[in-house]
């Protein structure tokens, strides 16, 4: 037998599939099981682990038509048995390509706006469910293939090697800070559609480094992320100005992941960096609420501390669905709703959760 699961959506939401990954091997021990990926970071993610034959990586946004077309084609030439379009890949254009690579068994979930066609894209679906995180979205899908969970529990998988743990001891003891509070922070969030709007505004995350480097100066902050957010880093590096607060050179994703372990704490919206802070065990971490927070995409089996966003009051599934558009409003508006959270209100949580005098 031969399963490809395909997670062409955000880099987070690769972490979601690995429950299902680990499933699908237990069930089928002897199958060749592959996973198709959009970004680079996704490819990360999986890689080293065990439950997979191969890992294929294509950015078929930015290559062009033909190119992609080509690759695909590729893919179909595998000739899978199955293939697994993980929650949440709401926009139809990733069913057409489960389409085009042609397993006879094709498995996704129905959207907000699934019709006929996408039933002929895919050929066994079960509705999505908001009430449950994606990562039980994707467990339930085991069922349309006559499989069911195996292990007694689930969380994210990620496999990070000697070399990239050693890489962060080294960075820790190099910069001195192996008897500090270290704060994971991540600035950024994902880039598709509008969901740049969903950023706490880089300016509320000066005001908060500044106070924060005042009042409680044995915390280091980690800026964490890539190109993306190069140019918010550069812009709280030089309004905070002061050595507490530093911005790793990390290589890779899986070298981000191996620092991140070490901290004490982390704070983001919910994003990739988020999913990874708890796929690698950081005891505490911090969640800004933003309109896209629901459910289906909180830390998964963690506790985690949410900031309320009072502009968002518990309508977030009204702001974002899965249907394969963006948040619901105007750029002005998405940023005044997350202008909303003040920075002193996200320092009284950082304190305790911290536990700092």
């Amino acid at each position: 037998m031969k399963i490809l699961v395909i997670s062409l959506a955000g880099i987070g939401d690769t972490l979601f599939a690995t429950p299902l990954i680990h499933e699908l091997r237990a069930n089928f021990r002897e199958a060749v099981i592959d996973a198709f990926v959009l970004w680079p970071g996704s490819r990360d993610i999986l890689e080293g682990n065990s439950n997979l034959n191969t890992v294929f990586q294509k950015n078929l946004i930015t290559e062009s038509p033909s190119d992609s077309l080509s690759y695909l084609w590729q893919l179909r030439r595998q000739h899978y048995d199955i293939s697994f379009n993980t929650h949440p890949q709401s926009r139809r254009h990733y069913r057409v390509v489960a389409k085009i690579i042609g397993a006879n068994t094709r498995v996704s979930h129905d959207y907000d706006h699934a019709n006929e066609l996408d039933r002929w894209l895919v050929n066994k679906a079960l509705p999505q469910d908001y009430q449950q995180h994606s990562a039980d979205n994707n467990l339930a899908l085991l069922e349309l293939v006559g499989a069911k969970p195996k292990l007694p529990s689930h969380q994210y998988e990620l496999f990070l090697s000697d070399a990239e743990k050693n890489w962060a001891t080294e960075f820790v003891t190099k910069n001195r800070l192996g008897g500090r509070r270290l704060l994971g922070v991540h600035v950024g969030s994902g880039g598709t559609k509008n969901l740049a709007l969903r950023r706490w505004p880089k300016e509320n995350y000066a005001e908060l480094f500044r106070a924060l480097n005042r009042r409680y100066p044995e915390v280091t902050v980690l800026l964490m992320g890539g190109p993306e957010e190069k140019a918010a880093h550069e812009f709280i590096l030089r309004e905070v100005n002061s050595s507490l607060v530093r911005q790793p050179e990390t290589r890779s994703l899986r070298q981000a992941a191996a620092l991140i372990k070490h901290c004490h704490a982390f704070l983001s919206v919910d994003t990739s960096l988020m999913h990874v802070a708890t796929a690698v065990g950081v005891p505490q971490q911090i969640v800004i609420e933003t309109p896209t927070l629901n459910k289906t995409v909180v830390p998964y089996g963690r506790e985690f501390v949410l900031v309320e966003n009072p502009s968002v009051a518990g309508k977030n599934l009204d702001y974002y669905r899965y249907d394969g558009n963006g948040i619901r409003g105007t750029a002005e508006e998405l940023v005044r709703c997350m202008s909303a959270i003040k920075p002193e209100t996200v320092l009284e949580t950082v304190r305790r959760a911290l536990v700092l005098g």
